[in-house]
């Protein structure tokens, strides 16, 4: 989610390690042996990889050795894209073409060759410059036959500023997105960019009924009042003063009336259900929330669930926990970002279910 305050963060400094992975090509067809399909799943916005890396890695390598996730989604990476200045990017790939760049390539490279994450291959979809972007990392015993970088699963194409990593499983297919903020105006990067990726994510869900999907990340909307702590407050949020002529767009970012209908038909139409909301009826004040606000100021203790898994109701029987990690308005289990990792577990299929599953 776009940030209402600025962090203040050393960017630190670690030892300059060599680099331990090759590029990997944006579309790929893996034949890997595999041990069956994943069944645990992590989704984080980490708000600047590389500053979760120099300034909170032992406790999130905690998190993941303790969890153990299949899969691995990260959003708002921040990474720039590989290309000289002027030139064509490569979104697969880390920037590495001056000694500043390569230094933060090789530190996270480092960080990610080493133990838990040493059993597992990474996916990048970047922007052009640090802003945006996902990752996708998912253990190698368990790799994808295809991943896309787009939602019209073209090769080698990526979405604009790396918003998107579609991982083809053998009976599902996973969805990592970084949904675009809705903003506060009629405006070509606000309302209008949002509209458009409702749509185009609606059309995305409604061609891929032929197999189940999960789809996770950090959504940018909070779909009921229930999913956010101060529903007043934030329905009636204004950037200075402006109030937009449509009503359905007034209000915070994410809890506009027009994002949550959106949401809503996504859901209906896609036949997919929120599995953190299947679990958990209640409204919890203490660990209901993904993203917190500034601890200091009129959004201290403001808070909103943003970050999600959305699955197939195919799936809906086999979820047995859908959890958030960070509670509190300190941010406790944030690991320095605003949003908080979320988990998602599902029971092992029977064979004949995948089958069924793959038919549908």
């Amino acid at each position: 989610m776009k940030r209402f305050f600025k962090p203040v963060e050393k960017e630190g400094s670690s030892k300059k390690p060599s680099l331990s992975q090759p590029e990997k090509e944006e579309d790929v067809s893996l034949s890997n042996e595999n041990k069956g399909e994943p069944s645990k799943f992590m989704t984080w916005n980490a708000n600047s990889f590389l500053l979760r890396v120099k300034n909170n890695w032992p406790e999130f390598t905690k998190l993941v050795t303790s969890f153990d996730p299949d899969v691995i989604a990260i959003q708002e990476v921040r990474m720039p894209a590989a290309g000289l200045k002027g030139a064509p990017k490569n979104p697969g790939e880390l920037k590495d073409d001056a000694n500043s760049s390569r230094e933060e390539k090789q530190i996270l490279m480092r960080a990610l060759s080493s133990p838990p994450f040493a059993n597992y291959r990474v996916w990048w979809s970047l922007a052009d410059s640090k802003y945006a972007g996902t990752a996708l990392i998912v253990k190698k015993c368990f790799q994808p036959k295809k991943i896309f970088f787009n939602l019209d699963r073209i090769a080698s194409k990526h979405e604009p500023d790396g918003r998107v990593i579609l991982a083809e499983f053998d009976t599902f297919r996973l969805l990592n997105t970084y949904a675009p903020n809705n903003g506060w105006k009629e405006e070509e990067n606000s309302f209008p960019r949002r509209r458009k990726w409702d749509k185009r994510i609606l059309e995305f869900v409604l061609q891929s009924s032929d197999k189940p999907l999960i789809w996770c990340g950090d959504l940018n909307v909070s779909h009921e009042e229930i999913d956010v702590s101060h529903p007043e407050f934030y329905s009636a949020a204004k950037q200075n003063g402006y109030v937009p002529p449509n009503k359905e767009d007034c209000g915070q970012p994410g809890f506009t009336l027009a994002e949550r209908r959106r949401f809503g038909t996504i859901l209906k139409e896609g036949k997919l259900i929120d599995a953190y909301r299947f679990l958990h009826k209640e409204k919890d004040m203490e660990r209901g929330f993904s993203w917190s606000g500034n601890p200091i100021g009129k959004y201290r203790g403001k808070r909103m669930r943003i970050d999600y898994f959305i699955v197939s109701e195919q799936l809906k029987d086999r979820i047995t926990a859908c959890e958030m990690h960070g509670q509190g308005i300190e941010l406790e289990g944030f690991y320095g970002s605003d949003h908080c990792p979320v988990t998602l577990e599902l029971s092992q299929a029977c064979p004949s279910s995948k089958q069924d599953e793959v038919s549908m």
